[in-house]
């Protein structure tokens, strides 16, 4: 399905921003790490909420576990105090603690005083397990490709089999990385939500496009093989929205809404949860009862991140010679639409 074909089968509702990415929310960079060295499938996402030094210029922030079956790191602090102090890092499972010594020495270089006249750093970090196409055993992922995808950060950047997404899988199919964006519009003024999510959950049966069982269709032309939905979701949120720490949790506990119309049934072996923040500068301003198009926006932006994860997705061959199908390939092969 191309970009115009998409608008055909969601129901947008909402505008989307320039670019239909995260980096549609003014000064939010990504930057991507791909290790790819034949049973070696993985790799590092790094997302910034802006260029600066973070840790001076921490940013409104909440989480959201929709099912807990994860091994995230600085979410507690992060809920605790309502801030970001570090740029996100995607990864797989094993690497957590490698990405989390990589947060903390670029907080170090760039901060004397921690450690000496303030507290120390809260690094967060989200994963997902890719061990079905890249031998996570091998835990490839050094400190310098975590530091890379810091450092690569810009406003443009690639979707699909890329960074923290080249091992991942989504819906039996290849997954990985996937964005979009919704304006949101309050009284006069126009603010911007953006979606990252890092897909590697759901069985290919449940897949639906737009209400569309499209799984379920291919389910029954391939019969693939049946395994344990054991994956995850890592969904990112981005805005400029003047919201509280309060506020921006109750907008990140709608991404479900997103999750559910893909098909997804938060199966007990995934682990579904929502990272986010705020860009706004000064004291919260935004009313409760604006938030509803925020609700809808969020929604909107984690429904289409996700299929465009998989629509981006290019062939990646893994551990014993493991290569799921792409959504390309399904689409020609056994077209739907």
């Amino acid at each position: 399905m191309t970009e115009t074909n998409n608008q055909q089968f969601f129901s947008t509702s909402m505008e989307k921003g320039a670019t239909n990415s995260i980096t549609d929310v003014e000064g939010v960079l990504v930057g991507h790490e791909t290790i790819s060295q034949g049973s070696t499938q993985t790799g590092v996402t790094a997302i910034l909420p802006h260029g600066g030094n973070m840790f001076r210029q921490k940013v409104t922030a909440a989480s959201h576990v929709i099912n807990g079956f994860g091994k995230t790191s600085g979410l507690v602090q992060l809920d605790e105090l309502g801030v970001l102090e570090t740029p996100i890092l995607l990864s797989n499972t094993l690497a957590v603690g490698t990405c989390f010594n990589a947060l903390v020495d670029h907080a170090l270089e760039q901060n004397e005083e921690i450690g000496r006249d303030t507290g120390t750093v809260n690094p967060v970090i989200g994963e997902c397990n890719d061990m079905f196409i890249n031998d996570i055993r091998k835990r490839s992922v050094r400190t310098e490709h975590a530091r890379s995808a810091i450092l690569s950060a810009g406003k443009t950047f690639e979707e699909g089999s890329v960074g923290a997404g080249r091992g991942m899988m989504c819906y039996s199919l290849k997954g990985g990385i996937g964005s979009s964006s919704r304006l949101v519009k309050v009284n006069d003024h126009t603010y911007s939500l953006g979606v990252l999510v890092l897909t590697n959950f759901g069985l290919m049966k449940d897949l639906r496009v737009g209400g569309n069982p499209i799984g379920a269709y291919w389910s029954e032309q391939i019969r693939p093989a049946l395994h344990e939905d054991k994956g995850s979701v890592m969904i990112i949120t981005a805005t400029d929205l003047p919201v509280s720490h309060r506020q921006l949790q109750r907008v990140l506990k709608r991404a479900v809404t997103g999750l559910a119309r893909t098909g997804s049934v938060i199966s007990n072996g995934s682990g579904d949860i929502v990272i986010g923040f705020s860009t706004a500068e000064g004291d919260p301003s935004l009313q409760e009862s604006c938030l509803d198009d925020a609700f809808r926006a969020i929604g909107e932006a984690t429904e289409e991140s996700v299929i465009r994860s998989l629509q981006k997705a290019t062939p990646v061959t893994g551990r014993e010679d493991f290569r799921p199908a792409t959504w390309t390939e399904m689409m020609e092969e056994f077209p739907y639409f």
